[in-house]
């Protein structure tokens, strides 16, 4: 990612808002404020708290776990015309379906149309949630340009309002990543494991000769009846392309395959040697 990318890329996360409208319970308040931060976002705004002091409340500090600073930042206003000022596409999380008011769409196709809105537009999108009781009211859906519904169980689709929340802030996230061509895995800050890089063909060709030697040990190849077993062997290592750590697995499986059969008494054929595989690395 160039330096322009990796700008635009933060900026777009910053042009994310949370509003949780009248919320009632601190902890939830304080869970929110984890899962913004949890997902790399940081707006949280608050319609009408019922604890105006949410932020100093022990139940949502201890919720937030390692983001209280997100919590201390947050914006508290009067209603959500004010929470919306800012914002240029907004959606409503609702779980029950409405015959009258703006286009739904489910989590992922809002996630899509706000990395869409966030690359050609320079405003601000809002995912709204309601109260932990009622959800939002028709007139806070009003408000609004889409429906957002979560394609939860219909038998019970009945979602803390902080789970919703974090799972808002996920697809959003993904979608966001995707946009950038960021990385999706955790960063191993380029520390390779050797052990991991593919066994060339030389070491490979000396596993089969040792697994040859190994079998034959055991009685489970009879060199003077082989069939097809080395050769369906030798297909199967090829296939599996094998790391330089498996083909040293293996070769330590036979050698103790090989000591336990010199332990019974059972002779020991001798291996044939290539010297282009080399030293074995036990």
């Amino acid at each position: 990612m160039t330096q322009t990318q990796a700008s635009a890329f933060d900026d777009n996360f910053h042009r994310v808002r949370f509003i949780m409208v009248q919320p009632s319970h601190p902890g939830n308040v304080g869970a929110a404020a984890r899962a913004i931060k949890t997902m790399g976002f940081g707006d949280l705004c608050l319609v009408d708290p019922l604890d105006p002091d949410v932020a100093q409340n022990p139940q949502a500090i201890s919720l937030a776990s390692g983001a209280v600073d997100v919590l201390e930042r947050a914006t508290i206003v009067p209603t959500l015309a004010h929470a919306l000022e800012p914002v240029t596409l907004a959606f409503a999380l609702t779980a029950r379906p409405r015959y009258l008011g703006p286009p739904a769409a489910d989590i992922r196709q809002t996630a899509e149309l706000s990395r869409v809105h966030l690359r050609e537009q320079t405003g601000t999108v809002a995912i709204v949630l309601g109260t932990e009781r009622v959800g939002l009211t028709n007139e806070h859906i009003s408000q609004c340009q889409y429906l957002c519904h979560i394609p939860a169980n219909p038998e019970y689709s009945s979602l803390n309002v902080a789970q919703a929340l974090q799972l808002a802030a996920w697809e959003l996230r993904y979608a966001l990543l995707a946009e950038s061509g960021a990385s999706l895995l955790p960063n191993t800050e380029g520390k390779a494991d050797p052990g991991k890089e593919l066994a060339p063909q030389a070491k490979v060709k000396a596993l089969l000769q040792h697994w040859e030697q190994a079998i034959e040990s055991v009685k489970f190849l009879d060199p003077k009846h082989p069939k097809k077993l080395v050769p369906r062997m030798q297909h199967l290592l090829g296939r599996a392309q094998l790391s330089l750590d498996e083909v040293d697995m293996l070769r330590g499986l036979c050698t103790a395959m090989i000591k336990t059969a010199k332990t019974a008494g059972h002779p020991i054929p001798e291996q044939r040697q290539d010297d282009s595989a080399g030293p074995e690395r036990h």
